[in-house]
């Protein structure tokens, strides 16, 4: 698994246009105003995927939960036999929120379909921001849930919990 590039010509505010303006069944809903959207950039550090460039790899313990910004992931569960191909992920969504709360080992392997920017969060991250700014980590809480909860509720949906 090749590193993703971090970059730091990324702006927030590309992140939150994202999520306003995705209509997916999985889009983060996340209302946060500008001042909240600066709170919240301070936590999160951007990086960038280039095509065939995996985010996650199925079985590995990590709890990173990941904000897409542009581009699309390809959600896939790969057994001894073959790699099948469970959903994508595009823009205004979040990959990670299963083993973000569950504390259990990836359950799918995520990789870009093509360039890819996003924004990632680790737990220790989040327990900062919930430290300093319990209203936005409570806000990000919800909608993370939210998405958790559709996913769960919607069989084709349900495997991109990752």
């Amino acid at each position: 698994m090749s590193a993703p590039t971090v970059s730091v010509r990324f702006n927030i505010q590309d992140l939150a246009q994202a999520m306003a303006h995705s209509h997916a069944l999985d889009a983060l809903p996340l209302n946060l105003n500008a001042e909240q959207w600066k709170i919240l950039a301070d936590f999160l550090q951007p990086l960038q995927l280039q095509e065939g460039q995996k985010l996650m790899e199925q079985g590995i313990k990590d709890r990173t939960v990941y904000f897409v910004e542009s581009g699309t992931l390809t959600v896939h569960y790969e057994d001894a036999k073959e790699r099948i191909r469970l959903a994508m992920v595009g823009p205004g969504s979040v990959l990670g929120e299963g083993a973000f709360y569950s504390h259990l080992p990836r359950s799918a392997t995520v990789t870009a379909t093509n360039v890819c920017r996003l924004w990632c969060l680790t737990p220790l991250r989040y327990r900062e921001l919930a430290s300093r700014h319990p209203d936005v980590a409570l806000e990000l809480t919800m909608a993370m849930s939210a998405v958790l909860a559709r996913r769960l509720y919607n069989r084709p949906k349900r495997v991109a919990v990752t």
